[in-house]
């Protein structure tokens, strides 16, 4: 549907993007993946036409629509949340105001006879006919259908969008690609500003979507749900598999293992042709058929492994002063805006050490609660943090609190007061990446897991012993959130995190505080064993309890799931007993050739079987034999991956 050919992209001298070529078909699920910086975002900018490449095509079909979600949107409108939305159906409305038009004219008319009345009526069945086509009668029952999907109650239709933070207005912008269906919906990071129960509803229309969709995602489930292809961006070039994130991983890893293995056979053939033009080169009897040697060496086509990226931030918490036991103190703290009660009042302490997990939906008061302790968000009742407590806060839209027009060791060297500061502030950009000219670029040209790397890097300028992060691993590629994980896991101090990544969550925090619509929970209990009480593998499911089957049914279809994975089993065990047995074929039938190649580089043995037929016919029959099992493996191959 879509081709992208040979596309470069410069900034400066440096490449990020080098010779790229793809194409997207009407049906692809496209999750694009790659480091931080590496270009995910400007991709899809390229593929909506924001930003045009240094050179290379791209392709698109003349009526073909394509669908934009930002990772970052701030609105301006003053609409009501129904009307914005509406604002997709921009063809339906014109047709409306086009009939509410007509109608007037029809009631200051009383010429009923004449041409002119005629034609109005006519054109106003026309117009509605059109209108009933574009589905405008359901328009308002399909918008309202999609933004309740997404979170928004049936009392925010007609609220203004100036009342909502950005990142329910994002969830407006995707109602309204949503109601396009564009035949390509590009998605940046959807589900940063979604709770449990509007991600897997949007899981639930994404897989049922009717066009194409690429979208960058750093979670690894609603990735698995919906992509059939995986798209790496790796040093400025792509690479790509016919496969979800998971299946990804495993091909990348196998792909690569080959590509290694390929690499070392042909440096051992290389070295040998070297050795025996070197040998021969110098006889001149042999001169000739050393040149014959360089001739076939400077056909080899070398195989080449892109380098990996192997870069990795590097989080160290400095140590923390002594704080005193207890950390935070709250009595009777409660929330209110408006005539809604956020946190209904409570008391709690936190003490020296505990890690503490806020975990529940949007909107029950995660955020509000971790302002209120964090001293940002003023509330009835009284927080009093404890002796010698040094807190660091990164709250969810962290990143809106650059300075956009700061380079990055500006807005280090801002946030350093003390001189102490000053000297490591290069350090700390180092472990988060930023070195060299790097340091210098604007706040406002950095990816969203960039600008979220320099946020986190200011929190390491002074020593912390409280740290409080709400949403830290939005904009954060895998490994970095891998990475921030352990830099948590050994850090001395106290830390409260708001999250609904469950991966991010294990094995990280003692203490669970759940915020429902009767108030908040606490759980003496990791995550594990949390989603455990509630009988639950993972968030998502707790919010699916409603939809679980009788208990009955339930063990009927555990039952077949069983005898389903053993004969799956079964059958995976015999593709990788027949790969196993192919390999060991093809490795046994390359090791003869190669004797046999060895030997036709040798004179003497080439001059006694020069005119001996059967060697090169059995050669012949070697090569066949090699091609066969090849075909073979890949097919078996094939078959793996899909059992798997």
């Amino acid at each position: 549907m879509i081709s992208l050919s040979g596309i470069n992209l410069f900034f400066g001298a440096d490449p990020l993007f080098e010779d790229v070529s793809f194409l997207i078909n009407r049906t692809d699920r496209i999750g694009l993946c790659g480091r931080n910086g590496s270009g995910k975002t400007t991709l899809l900018k390229i593929i909506k036409g924001f930003v045009q490449p240094t050179g290379g095509q791209i392709s698109i079909p003349r009526d073909a629509t394509i669908g934009y979600l930002p990772q970052e949107f701030h609105h301006t409108s003053n609409l009501s949340i129904l009307e914005e939305t509406q604002k997709a159906f921009e063809q339906v409305m014109e047709l409306q105001q086009k009939i509410e038009e007509i109608n007037i004219q029809l009631g200051t008319r009383d010429d009923y006879e004449s041409d002119a009345y005629m034609k109005l009526i006519t054109d106003l069945h026309e117009t509605e006919d059109r209108y009933r086509i574009l589905g405008g009668y359901e328009m308002e029952e399909k918008t309202e259908k999609i933004l309740k999907g997404l979170g928004f109650l049936q009392e925010d239709m007609q609220r203004s969008m100036s009342e909502f933070s950005g990142g329910w207005q994002m969830r407006v912008e995707l109602a309204k690609i949503l109601l396009q269906q564009p035949d390509l919906v590009l998605l940046d990071e959807p589900t940063n500003h979604l709770d449990i129960e509007s991600i897997m509803w949007l899981e639930e229309f994404l897989v049922e979507y009717p066009g194409a969709i690429m979208m960058i995602s750093h979670d690894k489930t609603f990735l698995d749900k919906i992509t059939n292809r995986t798209i790496e961006i790796t040093n400025g070039s792509i690479q790509d598999y016919k496969a979800n994130y998971s299946k990804y991983l495993i091909l990348r890893k196998e792909r690569r293992e080959k590509l290694e293995n390929a690499v070392k056979n042909q440096d051992r053939q290389i070295a040998q042709m070297e050795r025996n033009i070197e040998k021969f080169r110098a006889k001149a009897s042999k001169a000739s058929f050393a040149q014959s040697l360089i001739k076939k060496l400077d056909k080899i086509d070398r195989i080449e492994i892109d380098p990996e990226d192997v870069s990795s931030i590097n989080i160290r918490f400095i140590p923390p002063p002594r704080s005193g036991k207890v950390v935070v103190n709250a009595e009777n703290v409660s929330k209110t805006y408006g005539d809604k009660q956020v946190i209904k009042p409570m008391s709690f302490t936190v003490d020296a050490g505990e890690k503490i997990a806020f975990v529940g939906k949007n909107g029950m008061g995660k955020t509000t609660l971790s302002s209120m302790i964090a001293g940002e968000l003023e509330c009835k009742g009284t927080i009093t943090l404890g002796h010698n407590v040094k807190l660091g806060y990164f709250a969810q839209h962290q990143t809106n609190r650059l300075d956009f027009e700061n380079t990055i060791l500006k807005e280090m060297e801002n946030t350093a007061y003390s001189s102490d500061s000053f000297t490591k502030v290069r350090g700390i950009l180092g472990a988060f990446l930023f070195s060299g000219e790097d340091v210098e670029k604007k706040i406002k040209v950095l990816s969203g897991g960039e600008k979220s790397r320099v946020s986190m890097a200011k929190l390491l300028l002074e020593p912390i012993n409280f740290l409080i992060l709400d949403e830290p691993t939005n904009h954060l590629d895998i490994i970095s959130k891998e990475v921030l994980k352990i830099a948590i896991q050994n850090f001395e101090g106290t830390v409260i995190i708001v999250s609904h990544d469950r991966d991010f969550l294990q094995g990280l925090t003692t203490k669970i505080y759940e915020f429902t619509p009767l108030g908040i929970k606490e759980h003496l209990c990791d995550i594990n064993e949390f989603l455990a009480k509630k009988n639950a593998a993972s968030f998502r499911e707790i919010e699916l309890n409603k939809k679980q089957k009788p208990q009955e049914e339930k063990k009927s279809e555990n039952k077949q799931q069983f005898d389903q994975k053993k004969q799956d089993d079964k059958e995976i065990k015999r593709i990788k007993s027949a790969l196993t047995t192919t390999e060991k074929r093809i490795e046994d039938l390359e090791t003869e050739l190669k004797t046999m190649d060895e030997q036709l580089l040798d004179p003497v043995f080439y001059a006694k079987i020069s005119n001996d037929k059967s060697f090169f016919v059995k050669y012949d029959e070697l090569k066949i034999e090699l091609n066969k099992e090849m075909e073979r493996w890949e097919g078996l191959q094939l078959e793996l991956e899909k059992n798997l």
